[in-house]
């Protein structure tokens, strides 16, 4: 399993340093009006939207058995995912560079609108944030090509999966968890760290994107060689 976890690394790091994700938890932590339960339900939400991709995407690959040993083929799909996410994150770094606005983020109206949502409406704000972003969806189906490749048997595959989506999800939970153990000084330091992720969200997804789309450009071909 450790091995698994090291394969995964790049998946959960590139799923979990997403700006955005972390500026609406923090933003819905340090609303007036029960902002520790609205972020709560959004990464709720993230997480039912994850858990639903991870099967659609293991009764394709499996071909509808469900279970790693019928899966066919997957190195391809695996080199070929990361291949094509490789040159999409390049795509993505450039767009950030000359400053082209980025296709998978929610439109400026969500952000607008986050201190008047219910729990309710934010827990389907967080799963339409995962359902938009192409690129969160390759993570995914990356992710869970690299659990089958391993071929651990069905019950450690679901347990891989849960630890992928508890991984890349760990940077919205610890300001959660932050937030309900100091709620004064924890919204405090929140506030402070969210207003400079929206400062430099632009910077930190060009780097982030060229770092990871050359390294999964890389895995790509060298795996398709």
């Amino acid at each position: 399993m450790d091995v698994i976890i090291v394969s995964l690394l790049p998946f959960i790091i590139g799923s979990a340093v997403v700006p955005l994700q972390i500026i609406v938890v923090i933003l819905l932590l340090t609303g007036a009006q029960r902002g520790p339960l609205k972020a709560i339900a959004f990464v709720l939400g993230m997480t039912l939207a994850r858990l639903a991709q991870g099967f659609l995407f293991q009764q394709v690959i499996t071909g509808g058995s469900g279970d790693p040993a019928d899966a066919t083929g997957i190195s391809v799909v695996k080199s070929t995912l990361l291949l094509l996410l490789g040159v999409f994150l390049l795509v993505t770094a450039y767009k950030k560079w000359i400053k082209e606005p980025d296709p998978d983020a929610p439109p400026p109206k969500w952000l607008t609108m986050l201190e008047g949502l219910t729990p309710l409406r934010a827990l389907v704000l967080g799963a339409g944030f995962i359902l938009i972003a192409v690129k969160l969806w390759v993570f995914t189906l990356g992710a869970l090509s690299v659990i089958d490749e391993a071929q651990l048997g069905q019950q450690e595959t679901i347990i891989a999966f849960l630890l992928y989506v508890l991984l890349a999800q760990s940077l919205l939970i610890i300001p959660i968890v932050v937030r309900l153990l100091l709620p004064q000084q924890g919204s405090r330091a929140l506030e402070a760290f969210g207003q400079w992720l929206e400062k430099h969200n632009d910077r930190i997804v060009m780097i982030v994107s060229l770092i990871f789309g050359v390294l999964f450009l890389y895995q790509g071909v060298m795996g398709l060689i």
